[in-house]
């Protein structure tokens, strides 16, 4: 079973990056401008030509390799800007919210979120509080992060909520055990692959991410499936596993360090 899902977080406009989504240096690389987000959608369009953006529950038939275009954070951003432009393509998109951040300033709010899901989008939890390293905190906050998130949306939407994806890319197999304890039932990790697996009936799925400075190209060639920019991510994405399994908070720090250089740089 193969799956290819593509990862953004947050659109803004004008270069406001605090407009939606979490504040910060560390955040905004991953928030793209209007304007470029829609040159990303038109080139996957033209890349994809008919074949349809899947949606977890509703996507292609059983046998294909589906395209999913999922979206971090519960930004704002997800109601005033993305859905309407996924859904100019007849998309629809999934969307993880941070639900202990729901109704503050640049999230969405409990309206907003029934709104996307009565338009046909995806609503799923990206844990309680966005730990920085989830794969590293107990098992008993483990369970909270994925019990109480998705409890918290349920009483939103008033049905069940069994599609999630783990914040900061810190997975683990813990993780994904935790995930299916609390009744999820599909989880999106971080790492690039297309294959599908389970743990403990929960499927896994991996994703390719998208942040400033990546093409349309670029976008493009990850959802028609093309080898090399998966190969690249795929390089990138393991010499940062080796780093934060042999750094720890180290490899946080150092990561801090290199975004501060880049905002002071300009870059």
């Amino acid at each position: 079973m193969r799956a290819l899902s593509i990862m953004y977080h947050d659109v803004v406009e004008n270069g406001n990056s605090e407009a939606s989504g979490f504040p910060g240096e560390g955040a905004h690389i991953y928030k793209l401008e209007k304007e470029d987000f829609g040159r990303h959608m038109d080139a996957i369009r033209t890349a994809i030509g008919e074949k349809p953006i899947g949606a977890v529950g509703k996507g292609p038939a059983e046998g294909e390799c589906p395209v999913f275009l999922t979206f971090d954070d519960g930004g704002v951003s997800a109601h005033d800007l993305i859905g309407g432009m996924l859904e100019r393509h007849s998309w629809r998109g999934h969307f993880f919210v941070t639900t202990d951040w729901i109704g503050r300033p640049g999230f969405l709010n409990a309206a907003q979120i029934r709104e996307l899901d009565a338009r046909g989008h995806v609503i799923g939890s990206h844990s309680c509080s966005h730990p920085t390293r989830m794969s590293y905190v107990s098992w008993e906050q483990m369970l909270h992060e994925w019990h109480g998130s998705t409890e918290a949306l349920r009483k939103i939407l008033g049905k069940p909520v069994r599609v999630a994806s783990v914040p900061g890319g810190f997975y683990s197999r813990r993780v994904g055990e935790a995930a299916a304890r609390a009744g999820i039932e599909v989880l999106f990790t971080s790492e690039p692959t297309t294959r599908v697996h389970t743990v403990d009936g929960c499927l896994i799925l991996g994703r390719y991410m998208i942040q400033q400075g990546m093409t349309p190209e670029f976008a493009a060639g990850l959802a028609a499936g093309k080898a090399g920019p998966r190969w690249k991510q795929a390089a990138l994405w393991e010499a940062k596993r080796v780093a934060k399994t042999l750094g720890g908070s180290t490899y946080l720090r150092v990561r801090r360090a290199m975004l501060g250089a880049r905002k002071a740089s300009g870059k």
